[in-house]
């Protein structure tokens, strides 16, 4: 049987496959990180953490509507310092594994993410993660980082300036051109793209209660409805900037992952899926992207990374 190659990197570190757990889906247990990475994870991005304990949102925080999630956990979290410890733990147990921990960060002032940056180092994950992009934010916090490319950019150099470890910043579908946002990025300094966070926000009414189905009333969509929105956000993406990107929003199947590497991925979150088929979900995607690989002939995800970005003589056309 041919050999088949899905390992991928990212800033220099080696994921086994490209399949990587989006985050704030399960939180950080460092078990169940543990029994993912032993079911052929590729990478594991912890829950958000900001520098003080968060409680988030009252139940309840998440809805299936059929054809997608809406949620609005509120970032909940147990604060950065819980947070270094728990990754200390998760690396231990991750390690001869081989797979890596991206530790995800939000913060609510520029000035805090460098200094989350400076204390969530500690802990040595393989990548950090900025979440500039929530769509559940608190009004007093105006508008989500994400919105303004030169924002954007203030608060990837602040985090730059305050850790070695490579940075990925994850952009927002919820603004006018996102293909701005990730230059503005990578013009301070980025070291790779996640994309895309949920849209949003929105609302659902319980016609019976005549209420709004989540206690907060509002929440990001995610899962199945928003795919294609974030193929075209990847697609765009990869043609304007040259760092890796991961490509996240609806991936449920191994179909889904090969659509996000074709139109450039580096390597492929998955989130709401674990809500819907559990953490086997992973297993079940990284088996379908061999059985395409064996009906295609690609030995490697290299073969077919980015075949569907239209080309020109001089490689990438530009955008337009």
């Amino acid at each position: 049987m041919m050999e088949l190659d899905l390992s991928v990197e990212i800033c220099g570190v080696r994921l086994p496959n490209p399949t990587v757990l989006a985050s704030g889906v399960l939180g950080l247990s460092s078990e169940v990180f543990e029994r993912l990475a032993r079911g052929g994870l590729g990478a594991i991005t912890t829950k958000s953490v900001s520098l003080q304990p968060r409680p988030g949102y009252k139940n309840p925080v998440i809805v299936d509507y059929g054809p997608g999630l809406i949620n609005a956990v509120g970032l909940s979290n147990p604060g950065v310092e819980v947070m270094v410890e728990e990754i200390h733990r998760t690396k231990e147990r991750l390690a001869p594994l081989g797979v890596p921990i991206i530790a995800s960060i939000f913060a609510n002032t520029i000035y805090d993410f460098g200094t989350l940056a400076r204390y969530i180092s500690e802990a040595q994950p393989d990548l950090i993660e900025a979440n500039i992009s929530c769509p559940n934010i608190d009004a007093r916090y105006e508008q989500m980082f994400a919105t303004s490319p030169y924002v954007s950019a203030q608060v990837t150099r602040r985090i730059k300036e305050n850790t070695d470890i490579p940075l990925i910043v994850k952009l927002s579908p919820n603004v006018e051109d996102i293909v701005e946002i990730a230059q503005a990025v990578v013009e301070a300094g980025t070291d790779a793209i996640s994309a895309i966070n949920s849209l949003g926000p929105g609302m659902l009414i319980d016609v019976e209660t005549i209420r709004p189905v989540l206690a907060n009333r509002i929440g990001g969509i995610s899962g199945p409805a928003i795919h294609p929105i974030a193929v075209r956000c990847v697609h765009d993406i990869c043609r304007a900037v040259d760092v890796p990107v991961i490509g996240i929003g609806g991936v449920c199947s191994g179909r889904d992952v090969i659509e996000m590497l074709l139109v450039g991925a580096t390597a492929v979150g998955i989130g709401s899926a674990v809500n819907y088929r559990g953490i086997e979900v992973f297993d079940q995607v990284i088996g379908q992207v061999k059985q395409y690989m064996r009906d295609h002939s690609y030995r490697s995800l290299d073969e077919f990374r980015g075949k569907a970005l239209p080309r020109g003589k001089n490689g990438l056309s530009p955008v337009t």
